[in-house]
């Protein structure tokens, strides 16, 4: 009597295929080592700093490194409300963007409209510092005058020390703001969060596309109940991932702001900060110990950084769009 065995099966694979296999798992344990390196040698400067400042370090609002009073809470607060700023500005406009090159640009424009907006991410952030700097400043100052006259009652757009009924007062206290830091760096991450959407935007299903207007469905209805449920995922994804790189914007929020180290919540008014210009400003003249607590600083935004993007790749993954790429 005969028993049943399974079968074995080998896979034999392509020497090319092997070969690109062992080429992208090298280079996937080489980045992971790398961010492993970056994270160790700044949780290493950072101990001394650390160890001195203890929980304080995230509740002290000074910068005083070298006579014992420091702190990122002020900076924290200011890169959170900068970064807030720039993904409720860039994630509207970049969605409004992906859809129109996907679902209604002609053929013959689309290619230069994708490249054009990758374009836009090669730009220096220097370059856009200059131009939030020397024209979005003055021309913008007006609009935050408007915002803080109508919804000042809103504690997030009061503004302290202005006559709101004075015309003639000085427009300064709206300058070096907030507001206009993060509308700066909103446009830097536009392109990327574009990009994202994008691509996902692409690979929504020909048929049910299809099939929803077959139906009598519109255009828009068809974006509607098709494109965007298939890209939720990449929406909410390619939003976290602005966030990231907007948490991390040094030298374009470096020229506008006038850094504070006190919480200012009040992004129209003049007086911001963050935790990648405070690095900017004050590395240059620190002190050993003064260069820990920096190292203490950066360590903290790297680790931000850091879960922000996992769990945007996590939520990519987990999509609809994601699972099938």
């Amino acid at each position: 009597m005969s028993t049943d065995s399974p079968r074995l099966l080998t896979v034999v694979r392509d020497p090319a295929d092997v070969r690109f296999r062992a080429v992208a798992r090298t280079g996937g344990i080489l980045v992971l080592g790398i961010m492993s390196l970056v994270g160790i040698f700044l949780a290493v400067r950072a101990a001394q700093a650390l160890g001195v400042a203890g929980l304080g370090f995230f509740t002290q609002q000074a910068w005083e490194p070298d006579a014992g009073r420091f702190g990122i809470a002020a900076v924290l607060v200011g890169t959170l409300l900068i970064a807030g700023v720039a993904v409720v500005f860039a994630v509207p406009l970049s969605l409004g963007t992906a859809l129109y090159i996907t679902e209604y640009a002609p053929a013959r424009i689309r290619a230069f409209l994708i490249g054009l907006v990758d374009l836009m991410a090669a730009i220096p952030s220097v370059v856009y510092g200059l131009w939030g700097f020397f024209f979005l400043q003055g021309n913008i100052t007006p609009i935050a005058r408007w915002i803080s006259q109508w919804f000042g009652w809103i504690p997030l757009f009061r503004v302290d020390g202005v006559d709101l009924g004075d015309p003639l007062a000085s427009s300064t206290v709206y300058t070096s703001s907030t507001f206009i830091a993060g509308i700066v760096v909103g446009l830097m991450i536009t392109p990327i969060v574009t990009s994202i959407m994008r691509e996902v935007f692409s690979q929504a299903p020909l048929g049910e596309r299809e099939g929803a207007l077959a139906l009598g469905s519109t255009r828009w209805g068809m974006i509607r109940s098709v494109v965007l449920p298939f890209g939720r995922g990449g929406i909410i994804g390619g939003t976290m991932l602005g966030l990231g790189r907007a948490l991390g914007e040094t030298i374009a929020v470096y020229m506008i702001i006038s850094p504070i180290f006190v919480i200012q919540p009040h992004i129209l008014q003049s007086g911001a900060s963050s935790v990648s210009s405070l690095i900017a400003l004050r590395y240059g003249e620190a002190t050993p110990f003064g260069t820990s607590a920096l190292m203490a600083a950066g360590l903290t935004l790297f680790l931000m950084t850091l879960c922000i993007n996992f769990a945007a790749s996590a939520v990519v993954a987990r999509s609809r769009s994601g699972a099938s790429s």
